[in-house]
Parts: C-alpha cells; sequence; structure tokens
C-alpha cells in the first residue's frame, strides 16, 4: 500500500461467492483487522496470502511462538551491506497479524506474496522507496483514505476512516466493503498506479502467487493486502505480461527475521505502510471487548492518578458524558479520539495541556516494545549482545530510562564498558549523562533507549565480529590505522579505554605515538591533551592499563609549553578566543595530570635536589598512573603563562586569560594580578585590546564577576578605565564587552552595578584599601581551625592532609 494512501477493509468476495476472499484492509487499522477476523471466520479458507516479503514464508511459524509479542517487525537487510534495510511493522491490531495468527491457529497455510525483499533492497530507482517522500515522474502521487474522505465532505481524512471502519459495532463485518472495493476501482481508474509505479511490478507479483496458491489449494484461499492493490489483483492478465514486468529486475542478497517494534515507531510516517497517530488508541480500540469510551476514561484516570493529579470517579463519568453529548452533535456513531481528547482536556485536566500532553506521549502514542523469541534468527553479533544483556540485567525499554553507574561495583563496570563499546560501534542504545548524584570518578550516567532501528546498526556492525567486543576491537584498530587528525586519534583511545579495550590499545598507542612526533601544529596537540589526561586519571578506576599513554601524554605537554608562545604571537581576534579555549583546556589537563587528590607529593622547593624531588626514571610517584608526568610539569607550564601574560605581542584575550589562570593557582599575588591589569588598561594601549585583556582575565566561564565583586581594586581598574575609552571608540568596544559581562549571573551584575554606583569610598570602585569591604582585614585562623572538627567528620582526616 502507498505510504498514508492505505485504503480500508474491502473484501471484493463475500464469503457466499465463489472465487478467492480478497481482503482489501488499511494497515495498522484495528477495525480492518476485527473484519478481517470476521471474514475468515465465515469463509475459514485453506490458505491465506499476506501482503509483505516473499521470503517471509519460512519465519511465519515464529507468529505462534509465545516468546513473540507484538508490536513486531518482518526486518529484511542486504548482507553485502546491512545499512540497506527495509521493515514490514505489525501490531497486535494490524490485519496481517491477525490473519497470520488465524490461519496458525487454524492450521491454514500461510504465504507472505509481496515482491521479494531481494528486489525491494537492490533497486537504485528512488522511487522504489516506501518513504514517504518519495517523488514519481510519472504523475501525481495521492493518498486514496484522503480522496474518498474528500468526496464524502470530510476536511480530515482520519476522520472519516474512524466513523467509516474503526467506530462501527458489532454489525455485518462485511457491509462497507463492496462499496470501498467499488471506489478503489474507480480510483485506479482515474489515477492509475496513483504515481506509485513501484506497484504495478508488486502486483503482477501478487498476481503470480495468487495463481499458484489457487493451484494448490482451488479457491479455498484468502488474500490480506492493501485494499489498493484489490482492483489490481481481479484484473485479468497473462502469466506471460505479469513475467514481463518482473524481467531483469535486480537482485541482492538478503536475511530476514523478526524485531520487536514499539508503538512509538508506529506513530512515524516513514518506512513500510501507513504511519497512524495514534496507536496507543487504536490498540485500544482493538483489545476493548465492549464500552470503549468509559474503558479509556478509566486508562487515562489511572495513569493522571499515578502522576498525582486529582481525579475521581465523578470525573470519568463526567468526561464519558461529555464525550458522547461532543459525538452527537458532530453527527459521529461513536466518541473518536477528537471527542475524548476535548472531553479529557475539559474535565480530567481541568483545561490543561500539561496533563493532556502526557495523556498522549503514554496512552495515545505510547511505549509498548514487542518481543521476539531467541529462536528467531540474527546475525552472531545480535545473539552475543542479547546474552551479554541478559548477564547485566539490560533490559530494552521503549520509555528513556536514566541508569546511574558505580564502576566500583562488577556489574556496573561491565555495564559501562558493553555501552562504551556499542557507540564505539555506532549502536546508540544508551548516550553518557550528567548524574545527578555528582560526576565524580567512580560514577556515569546514562539515557537508554531502545529504537527498532537499532537491530539495523548491529547488523551493519556485524561485519566487525561475531562478538561485541572482538567487533569493537576490530572497528577501533581499524580506525587508528585510517586516522589522520591527531585529535581523532587521542579520542579514539580514550573510547578505548572506556570501553575497556585492552586489545586495540597497543595498535591505537602505535598510531597515536606515530601521529604525535609528525604533528607540528600546537593547535593540534593542545585539542589532543585532554583527552589522553582524562584517559590517565581516570583510566584506572575501569582496571585498564594507561602507562603507554602517560609517555605520550608527557611528550605532548613538553611540546606545547615548547610552542605555544610563539604559536600566539600574531593571532586575528576570531584565532585568538580559539587558542583561549585550547588554553584553558589545556590548563585543565596539565592539573589532571598531577597527583590526584590525597596522594602524597613529591618534594621540591628550596634546598630539594632534583634527583630528591622526583621519582627515578620510568617509576611512578605514589598515587600517580604509570608514565604520567612529574609536578615539575606544573612549574614549566606556570612559566609558560607568564610569558604569555606579560609579552606584548601577544592578543589581549591570551594575555589577560594567562594572568587570570596564574593568579587562580596562587602563582602571583592579587597586586601583581592588579599591576598587570593597570598596564594592560593604560590610556597608551588601544580600547579594542584592552577590551580582550578584560574579556581574557574576567570573561567566559571563569567566574570573573565574583571576582570583580570582591575585589574592589581590580573592579576600580576596570571601571577607571572604562571611563576613560573615547567616545570615538566606545562604539567599538561595546560588543565585546556586551558579550563578556552578559555571561555573567544576574545576581553577578546587579552587585557589580550597585558596586559602581555607589563609586569610591563608598564600598565601590575606587582605590586600593586594606581588605574587602564586609570582611575583616586579615585571616581569623582561630575561626577557620573551627570548622575543621566537621570536615573531619565529613571527608575523612586523610582528605585534609
Amino acid at each position: 500500500m502507498p505510504g498514508a494512501g492505505a485504503a480500508g477493509p474491502v473484501v471484493a468476495s463475500p464469503p457466499d461467492r465463489a472465487g478467492p476472499l480478497l481482503l482489501g484492509v488499511r494497515h495498522h487499522g484495528p477495525g480492518s483487522a476485527r473484519a478481517v477476523r470476521a471474514a475468515l471466520e465465515a469463509r475459514r479458507p485453506a490458505a491465506v496470502l499476506v501482503e509483505g516479503p516473499a521470503e517471509a514464508d519460512a519465519l511465519v511459524a515464529l507468529a505462534a511462538d509465545p516468546g513473540m509479542r507484538p508490536p513486531v517487525a518482518l526486518l529484511a537487510h542486504a548482507v553485502d551491506d546491512p545499512g540497506r534495510a527495509a521493515f514490514w511493522p505489525m501490531a497486535e491490531f494490524s490485519p496481517e497479524w491477525v490473519a497470520i495468527r488465524w490461519a496458525l491457529d487454524h492450521g491454514a497455510a500461510v504465504r507472505f506474496v509481496d515482491l521479494p525483499a531481494a528486489h525491494t533492497l537492490a533497486a537504485a530507482d528512488p522511487t522504489w522507496s516506501d518513504g514517504e517522500d518519495e517523488v514519481s515522474g510519472s504523475g501525481p502521487r495521492i493518498d486514496p483514505v484522503a480522496e474518498l474522505a474528500r468526496t464524502a465532505g470530510y476536511e480530515h481524512a482520519e476522520r472519516w476512516w474512524e466513523d467509516v471502519v474503526e467506530l462501527r459495532g458489532d454489525g455485518d463485518p462485511t457491509a462497507p466493503f463492496e462499496a470501498l472495493a467499488e471506489a478503489m476501482g474507480a480510483l485506479r481508474e482515474t489515477y492509475g498506479e496513483g504515481g506509485h509505479p513501484r506497484d504495478l511490478v508488486r502486483e503482477a507479483y501478487m498476481r503470480l502467487r495468487l495463481r499458484a496458491a489457487r493451484k494448490e489449494f482451488g479457491d479455498s484461499v484468502a488474500v490480506v493486502c492493501g485494499a489498493w492493490h484489490v482492483p489490481a489483483l481481479t484484473r485479468r492478465t497473462t502469466v506471460a505480461a505479469d513475467k514481463a514486468l518482473l524481467k531483469g529486475l535486480p537482485r541482492a542478497k538478503t536475511e530476514l527475521t523478526w524485531v520487536p517494534w514499539t508503538h512509538r515507531r508506529l506513530a512515524r510516517r516513514s518506512g513500510y505502510g501507513a504511519g497512524i497517530d495514534a496507536p496507543g488508541w487504536y490498540g485500544h480500540l482493538f483489545a476493548a471487548p465492549d464500552r470503549p469510551v468509559e474503558r479509556w476514561m478509566t486508562k487515562v484516570a489511572g495513569l493522571l492518578r499515578a502522576e498525582d493529579h486529582p481525579v475521581s470517579s465523578a470525573h470519568v463519568i463526567e468526561a464519558v458524558r461529555l464525550a458522547e453529548t461532543l459525538a452527537a452533535l458532530r453527527g459521529r456513531p461513536l466518541p473518536g479520539l477528537d471527542e475524548t481528547t476535548d472531553a479529557v482536556r475539559a474535565v480530567l485536566c481541568e483545561g490543561s495541556d500539561v496533563p493532556l500532553d502526557l495523556v498522549r506521549d503514554r496512552l495515545v502514542v505510547g511505549d509498548v516494545l514487542g518481543e521476539v523469541p531467541a529462536a528467531a534468527p540474527a546475525v552472531p553479533l545480535q545473539r552475543d549482545l542479547a546474552r551479554r544483556r541478559r548477564t547485566l540485567r539490560l533490559k530494552p525499554e521503549a520509555q528513556e530510562r536514566e541508569l546511574a553507574l558505580d564502576l566500583r561495583k562488577d556489574t556496573d563496570g561491565e555495564r559501562s564498558r558493553l555501552l562504551h563499546r556499542l557507540r564505539l560501534l555506532g549502536v546508540h542504545w544508551g548516550d553518557p549523562a550528567t548524574g545527578r548524584t555528582g560526576t565524580g570518578t567512580f560514577r556515569e550516567t546514562w539515557r537508554l533507549r531502545w529504537e527498532p532501528e537499532l537491530h539495523v546498526q548491529v547488523a551493519e556492525a556485524g561485519v566487525w565480529g561475531t562478538t561485541v567486543e572482538a567487533a569493537a576491537t576490530a572497528k577501533a584498530e581499524s580506525r587508528a590505522l585510517a586516522a589522520t587528525a591527531l585529535t581523532d586519534i587521542t579520542a579514539l583511545a580514550e573510547q578505548c579505554l572506556l570501553a575497556g579495550l585492552t586489545g586495540a590499545l597497543p595498535v591505537v598507542m602505535r598510531a597515536l605515538a606515530d601521529r604525535a612526533a609528525l604533528d607540528t601544529d600546537v593547535a593540534h596537540l593542545a585539542e589532543a591533551l585532554p583527552a589522553l589526561a582524562r584517559s590517565l586519571r581516570y583510566g584506572d578506576v575501569r582496571g585498564t592499563g594507561t602507562a603507554a599513554l602517560g609517555e605520550v601524554a608527557a611528550g605532548l605537554a613538553e611540546r606545547i609549553c615548547v610552542g605555544l608562545p610563539p604559536a600566539c604571537a600574531g593571532l586575528d581576534a576570531d584565532a585568538a578566543t580559539r587558542m583561549r579555549d585550547r588554553i584553558d583546556a589545556v590548563h585543565t589537563a596539565i592539573a589532571l595530570l598531577q597527583d590526584p587528590p590525597g596522594a602524597p607529593a613529591a618534594p621540591t622547593g628550596p634546598g630539594t635536589s632534583a634527583e630528591a624531588g622526583h621519582p627515578d626514571e620510568g617509576a611512578a610517584a605514589p598515587g600517580r598512573p604509570p608514565g604520567a608526568p612529574g609536578p615539575d610539569l606544573l612549574h614549566r607550564w606556570a612559566a609558560v603563562l607568564r610569558r604569555l601574560a606579560e609579552r606584548d605581542r601577544i592578543p589581549g584575550v591570551l594575555r589577560g586569560r594567562a594572568a587570570r589562570l596564574l593568579l587562580d593557582e596562587g602563582r602571583i599575588a592579587d597586586r601583581e594580578a592588579a599591576v598587570l591589569m593597570s598596564r594592560a588598561l593604560s590610556p597608551g594601549t588601544p580600547p579594542a585590546d584592552a577590551a580582550a585583556w578584560v574579556d581574557g582575565f574576567v570573561g567566559g566561564a571563569s567566574g570573573g564577576g565574583l571576582l570583580l565583586v570582591h575585589d574592589e581594586r581590580l573592579l576600580g581598574l576596570v571601571d577607571a578605565w572604562l571611563s576613560g575609552v573615547p567616545d570615538e571608540a566606545f562604539a567599538d568596544v561595546l560588543p565585546l564587552l556586551r558579550r563578556t559581562f552578559s555571561a555573567y549571573d544576574t545576581g553577578v551584575r546587579r552587585t557589580l552595578g550597585e558596586l559602581v554606583a555607589r563609586g569610591p569610598g563608598s564600598g565601590g570602585p575606587g582605590p586600593a584599601a586594606p581588605g574587602t569591604p564586609g570582611f575583616g582585614a586579615g585571616h581569623d585562623r582561630a575561626r577557620a581551625d573551627a570548622v575543621l572538627p566537621l570536615l573531619h567528620l565529613i571527608l575523612g582526616k586523610e582528605a585534609l592532609v
């Protein structure tokens, strides 16, 4: 059936008429499903032919397996290119599924009669696609349901379909069939293939399969297909003519299996068949034995109560009455989705769309996820993943959920490694998220949601190996050998450590060392170092060795320290801003490369020899990952920052950021920072360069706003410079200053405005004064020491050593 133009239940041959029983249906229609079941019960054919890929005949018996629970889908993919895949989804209320289950329950043969997936997946013509945006040069595309609804005077096709089919009572199920068959015939006479030239080939194959079934079973045959195809199946053609349409079709080697599907995926209008807006509502209509509106309102009330929304039985009664009244006013046979939604909004949700959105998401669409039995065919990688999921108790769910992991626990560590390996393979079952309990070394938080397309991604990844670990290792090695950018290899090394791929690390490390030795661009080195630092600092949490990374990280850090000052000279504004971000990242990385908090520090300082102050060559300091650079790297980095802060040829934004980093680390005193600021903001400095220095010193996410709030001297310098900017230059520096100060929190901006408004001598900006307004002139050590017992209790004494 073409796209959204799937038309409704049609019985071209009623039960009392000779010949095959042609049941024209709408995909995923509960009314169509009930009509099919009733017609099959009346005729009881010996064979049931279903629209679907012909190769699926071998899989049909699995539909009777107790482990099969719809929604499910037939998945076909090309063996040589698993990314070329197609789905044929079926829900519990899909007529095709009902027909298959009826046939299996009654001992009837089941055959799939649509064009083989081998031809569908091999087609290069885009008009063979089932996508919604398909374009055909043979004429305009039509939606049969929309055409019939428009003819009947309806504005909305879904409402017409509900009135004619879905909301019909338990009367004669065949009543509308002949009329709809005649209507479809008229549409085909007017529009031909309706802009779907592929249908001519598909229908030729269906006719051949129907002829073969009639030879085997006589006229005791029922066909369940899209109503759009019914006129084509009754057309008189010759076998030779049908075979001529199929001659020369391309073929691809394919594999088929059953995979779980979801209601949410059924609601999308892409892929095979018609997307439906309300799979949860349709499922309810199909499953409700009687009083569907009352049962639906009860279900909605239960959901709202579970979410602490006050709903009483009186609300339910009133909502049912309102839905029935609206249906009567609108001339509908029974309340449909529009009427029940209006009643839910007005009564149960008290006019609010907020709880109504919850109802739409959880019930109208729904998060139902189907299941398939273990006996279903699968690639070896899929079987290994299923085994690992069961071992680690990771259940696929259609609804997104958050999973917090403690990496110190064996099971959580294995879960983390599995999810990271899948991400490396391109299977995005989970995405890392910031945990609510913190971002500590031993914690990870993931957001998990299983989508049907993940089966295709697993099939694609199957070319790398038969197990998740082997496949991820092989792909990591391949990426390492093919990578040309240093940052790509360092990121890959971090992924390997997170995924516990020790087998891939030797190849990755050789590629990393080779690339790092050849790359002379300081910007590339600066972008690569942070990933290595994170790996060195946190890799041991997962029990993976990081010694080899230490040597590469040390080499990168040394080369950055040597090459950074020349690389920063003469940069334009945009390049300087990008370099500032790199400097921030390198500063954080170098801090991570040092001893972890609480580890004994190597002795340094006056009177300490180099031999006594550092571990022997090749040995790691206590608590430091093997191979990590020693503490002297901090001193070298501080010297580099000082050179950047004092060189006039360095752009202002970099000089300001270097001064700020030195101040934050205690490498320079407040007085020295004030001297650097006064030089940068002196009258002889171009206003644009001075503004850039201010942006580097107090801009971005550096917390510069609080620094100005609590340091009256620095605020006074900035205020004095800003007051002295000439009028003709003020317009040029205003955008940069606005960007700098707009990044501050509202409270910080308000406080700065109040300090500036008060002016010098009133707690506002002014000359340096002893102490900070509102604080004492010096530290009160006795009061500071009073908090130590509490800190010992909370953190432990060893944390404060």
